[in-house]
């Protein structure tokens, strides 16, 4: 028989989720991670290319926004809290840009450093008629030069005593090597701080002892060196309990897509609570949503539950959006008073 709950949103955990909503601007969250570009090129289709089988795309608009780490600062920011943000970019006119327009957007960029034997990471994504026709990454997937590493760590360990969460952001481009994984969850248990991993599957069983996991369901299943397919809440039921026990940490948040969260804690049942998407144009970034808001939740005091709700209605605001998006205080409000 079937265990995991499956819960609805109540009038009292909604008032609880704006309660918690409210405190999101006291908050300081350091942010470790892959920093990146989001390209976006739209257009419009009207025929095929004579040279090959492709479409024409009729180019109308560009534009240029944070990725990876860089979009859950962006995500953090836009609540209102205060953002520390650790990571690398290439010596490049792209990687400057991307570092000037962090701090227009009041992020704290004193921790991004550049490493010239790697170019800053770009995903172009081009979009045509709301559907996106193809995407291409420009990257160098190598470790960082080890003084590199040497001067996130430094700055990890004079950052982490004055906030009040981390957040390791993973996109498996190299800056989450295993000594910034070691030193990172050291300090935030030394000083009880809640820290929280986006994961890739390269490191997936050295998060351990972290206080929040939030791997999409294959991530999830590849991070445990399963090789069948994972679909029933059975299955996964059993998955999120296995990484629970193996990895010895906090708490799993498994995302589903459509179908929501599935939601592991620690001596507790597991939890399923449904999408809150009312319309879905664009998946980009949803999962730098969940893991910001959640972790912005636990760095006010909300309980896990609290916290994954406010992260779900979060992520069902931006996947109705275009594009790599954020979400607004008031948005968030206006989602869970909708």
């Amino acid at each position: 028989m079937l265990n995991i709950l499956r819960r609805s949103i109540t009038v009292d955990m909604k008032s609880k989720c704006l309660y918690y909503i409210e405190k999101f601007p006291k908050a300081k969250i350091l942010v470790i991670g892959d920093v990146m570009v989001d390209k976006f090129v739209y257009g419009t289709v009207s025929r095929i290319s004579p040279e090959a089988p492709v479409p024409v795309v009729e180019i109308n608009k560009e534009t240029y926004l944070p990725g990876g780490a860089g979009n859950v600062s962006n995500n953090i920011s836009s609540l209102g809290a205060k953002v520390f943000l650790t990571g690398i970019v290439g010596d490049d006119d792209e990687g400057y840009r991307l570092v000037d327009h962090l701090k227009s957007l009041q992020i704290d960029t004193g921790g991004i450093f550049v490493d010239q034997d790697r170019p800053t990471t770009i995903k172009t994504r081009v979009i045509a008629h709301h559907q996106q026709v193809v995407r291409f990454d420009k990257e160098k997937r190598i470790s960082p030069k080890q003084k590199t590493l040497f001067q996130m760590i430094d700055y990890i360990r004079q950052t982490l005593p004055r906030v009040d969460a981390v957040i390791i952001s993973d996109y498996g481009k190299g800056v989450i090597q295993p000594l910034i994984l070691k030193k990172t969850i050291s300090l935030a248990k030394k000083f009880n701080k809640p820290i929280t991993v986006d994961p890739k599957v390269e490191h997936f069983l050295k998060y351990r002892k972290v206080t929040s996991l939030t791997p999409n369901l294959q991530e999830a299943t590849l991070g445990m060196k399963i090789t069948h397919k994972i679909d029933t809440k059975e299955e996964i039921e059993n998955l999120g309990l296995k990484i629970l026990k193996k990895l010895d940490c906090d708490s799993v948040i498994i995302t589903l897509g459509e179908r929501g969260m599935a939601i592991f804690e620690r001596h507790k049942k597991p939890v399923h609570i449904p999408t809150r998407a009312k319309e879905v144009f664009d998946v980009t970034g949803a999962g730098d949503t969940v893991i910001s808001v959640l972790t912005l939740g636990l760095s006010v005091g909300a309980p896990l539950l609290i916290s994954a709700e406010i992260a779900n209605y979060a992520a069902g605001v931006v996947v109705g959006k275009l594009g790599t998006a954020t979400v607004s205080i008031e948005e968030l409000k206006g989602a869970l008073n909708g």
